[in-house]
């Protein structure tokens, strides 16, 4: 039996992660992650300044075919490697980290319904809707803190990329989804809901 895979999506800092993390904690090791921003593209070659200068909430920012051969993998029985991206300099690491096949493959990113031929291959879409307002406070809090980042810089790829890129992607894809999920991992009901409908699945 292949496995199924579940794309959940929302904006930057709505508790995707947070969502998926509890879900794999209700399947008891029947899960495994891959986080689509491991899968930008290696920009390693650019200069700093250029790679600074990319826009990382645009789909074409993302290696496609690397995650689309690897989710094919997974589906088979095959473990994959992941790339661990290296947001201090936009580029991956030279080491990979290695995602073992597991009956439910949950892909977690912004645009994890934004891109066609991703949202093809996914057999259950979610959408973790969270107001603007802290979505934006936890991508600042996360950025300074796990990312280096000055608060100028946050603000300034905010407002240049991240909510333009947010409006046209994004929020758009919400149509996509089967179950939206207002305010992510504190939406218990919606959390156990999903967990159990896997679980039926799984039976």
């Amino acid at each position: 039996m292949k496995s199924i895979i579940v794309g959940i999506a929302g904006g930057s800092g709505s508790g995707k992660t947070a969502v998926a993390n509890l879900v794999m904690e209700h399947l008891e090791q029947r899960a495994s992650l891959l986080g689509l921003d491991n899968y930008y593209i290696d920009f390693k070659h650019l200069p700093l300044e250029e790679r600074n200068a990319i826009n990382f909430d645009h789909p074409n920012a993302f290696d496609i075919p690397l995650i689309l051969n690897e989710l094919d993998k997974l589906r088979h029985n095959k473990p994959a490697s992941e790339p661990i991206y290296d947001y201090t300099i936009h580029g991956r690491k030279p080491e990979f980290k290695t995602i073992e096949p597991a009956p439910v493959i949950i892909v977690e990113g912004i645009l994890a319904l934004a891109i066609p031929e991703l949202r093809e291959v996914l057999d259950v879409k979610l959408f973790v809707d969270t107001d603007a307002d802290i979505r934006f406070i936890r991508r600042l809090k996360r950025d300074i803190a796990e990312r280096g980042r000055t608060p100028e810089s946050i603000i300034h790829q905010y407002l240049s990329t991240v909510r333009p890129m947010h409006m046209e992607f994004v929020e758009p894809s919400k149509r996509y989804a089967d179950i939206i999920i207002p305010e992510g991992g504190y939406n218990s009901i919606a959390i156990d809901f999903i967990a159990t409908k896997l679980k039926t699945f799984l039976s």
